[in-house]
């Protein structure tokens, strides 16, 4: 154990070799002033005798705050785009300039992805693909390359997706490190405790340990497809698994035009208001109908194809809502709609979701608090998403229960109205949302009163493929706690996270001592 630990501490300083000698903390210390211990420990990490890099003052802080992390590689990228999630550790406004976090760089080398496909799916399946391709695309955990593949006689174009060479390895290692880290500052800085720092960097350890097994997206995609296929004007890219594995995902190329080419798409005559109108429609109907949506639409994300349809790409993250929430999300979107804030109210106590004490008028009253000031902006400043924000903010006050699902839902809905505001900036949330909501709450014909029912069944059935029902199973408690940001009791990950924290502890105990000693032992010579 103690070589393990000496081996996180001299990665540990190389890292903090890496964010010293970047501007980083200057950058910081504007939003949230760091500890004076931080401040001094970096300063001694970033002497050096080579000349220091210049900075390009024409950049903003977000810019180069982002810049710095993606020069520092997967880890620091993969925790500044979980940062970017958690304003209630690093603040809003720092928050903020992180939500533009790129996730790129440089691509590795084709002949080291021929041989991750051809150690990972064997020599003949690997002499089946034809034309393989430079990188098209790069980013911090894998990258992705343009092939053909014959599926029974039929040449068909596909995108192979594979995972950057020996890059669990590197992560965790480094993962490791800025938890002993985090563990070291709430040990000696008290006042970080409450931020609980060691949870943080363990549930970055997690999901991202997810993203790297490639079997988890692809099944993610199957299960979406599944879900969609007869969606009009919707398609995801077809799997196929005969060419996935762990490190390998082999899906269908999109043709099409990325939704971010606003210009483009008016100039081959697509109609920029309706794909607006789409993307919001097709994201409520996936959460309401099916209780599995894409939890990463950003613009990147989404392609026109040359039908016109809307097509998703990069199932890493999808979130997940049981019977209840997606009953729940419904009736309360649609009582905000409809200004009906008596019955919204009525949902929180039916669903149990507040105590049965609370008085009705009062959760009303309050919730009119956040619908009215709403239903008075200009039409480009009305955010569904916002809204559950506000929601959740106000009902904590009555005691509401924490809704992990549904967090990681409203996170996902502001970058889906970003997205659509940026395709028409007078898209209207509420009319929009309206048919999709009306319609699922009358298809359901199930009223209101009988979501007490569905609290004795509040888990469904998850859609998977025989063959990987622990990856899913795992995949699904991630997205849980991504979305609650915490780690509940009881689970396998709480049990492996207090192991972690008892090796650390037993290696901190044991390097006091053995600083005591020393000390002692000169003193007594010297």
């Amino acid at each position: 154990m103690e070589i393990l630990m000496i081996k996180k501490f001299i990665i540990l300083f190389k890292l903090g070799r890496k964010v010293a000698k970047s501007d980083i903390l200057k950058i910081i210390s504007k939003f949230q002033e760091p500890p004076l211990v931080i401040k001094i420990l970096f300063k001694i990490l970033s002497f050096s005798f080579s000349e220091k890099k210049q900075i390009d003052k024409n950049l903003n802080e977000g810019e180069r705050l982002s810049n710095s992390l993606e020069s520092m590689g997967t880890t620091f990228i993969k925790l500044g785009q979980f940062l970017a999630t958690r304003p209630d550790i690093i603040g809003e406004e720092l928050s903020k300039k992180l939500e533009n976090l790129q996730d790129r760089l440089p691509p590795f080398s084709l002949i080291h992805a021929k041989e991750i496909i051809k150690n990972d799916l064997g020599n003949d399946t690997y002499d089946s693909i034809i034309d393989i391709s430079e990188p098209v695309a790069a980013a911090s955990i894998a990258q992705v390359h343009k092939a053909k593949i014959n599926e029974n006689g039929t040449i068909k174009d596909v995108a192979i997706k594979i995972l950057r060479p020996d890059i669990k390895r590197i992560f965790n290692e480094e993962i490791d490190a800025m938890m002993l880290f985090a563990f070291l500052v709430e040990s000696f800085i008290k006042k970080t405790k409450r931020l609980k720092l060691v949870e943080v960097v363990f549930l970055l350890k997690e999901i991202t340990n997810l993203e790297m097994d490639l079997r988890f997206e692809a099944a993610a995609a199957n299960e979406y497809a599944e879900n969609t296929k007869n969606d009009v004007g919707f398609r995801v890219p077809q799997i196929y698994w005969n060419y996935t594995s762990e490190n390998v995902m082999t899906l269908d190329w999109v043709d099409g035009i990325s939704i971010r080419e606003t210009q483009e798409l008016k100039n081959k005559n697509f109609n920029t208001q309706k794909i607006s109108e789409d993307i919001i429609q097709n994201f409520l109907r996936h959460a309401v109908r099916d209780g599995f949506f894409h939890a990463d639409m950003h613009q990147g994300n989404i392609f026109i194809d040359t039908d016109g349809q809307i097509v998703p790409i990069d199932f890493g993250i999808m979130g997940r809502l049981d019977k209840m929430s997606k009953r729940f999300l419904a009736e309360i979107l649609f009582g905000f709609i409809q200004r009906d804030y008596r019955k919204v109210a009525e949902v929180h106590l039916i669903a149990g979701l507040v105590p049965k004490e609370v008085p009705i008028d009062d959760l009303a009253q309050a919730l009119r608090s956040i619908g009215e000031p709403i239903f008075g902006q200009a039409v480009k400043d009305i955010s569904g998403g916002k809204l559950l924000k506000q929601l959740f903010d106000v009902t904590e006050k009555f005691n509401m229960q924490t809704q992990p699902q549904l967090l990681m839902l409203q996170k996902t809905m502001v970058v889906v109205e970003g997205v659509a505001r940026k395709l028409n900036p007078e898209t209207n949330i509420w009319t929009t949302s309206k048919p999709v909501l009306e319609s699922w709450l009358k298809e359901t014909k199930d009223p209101m009163t009988k979501i007490n029912e569905t609290l004795q069944n509040t888990s469904e059935v998850i859609k998977r493929l025989p063959e990987f029902p622990e990856i899913m199973d795992k995949a699904n408690q991630a997205l849980t706690y991504l979305a609650s940001g915490q780690i509940p009791q009881n689970s396998n990950s709480y049990n492996a996270l207090n192991t972690q924290k008892t090796e650390m502890t037993a290696f901190r105990n044991q390097s006091i001592i053995g600083l005591l000693v020393l000390v002692i032992f000169g003193l007594l010579i010297f």
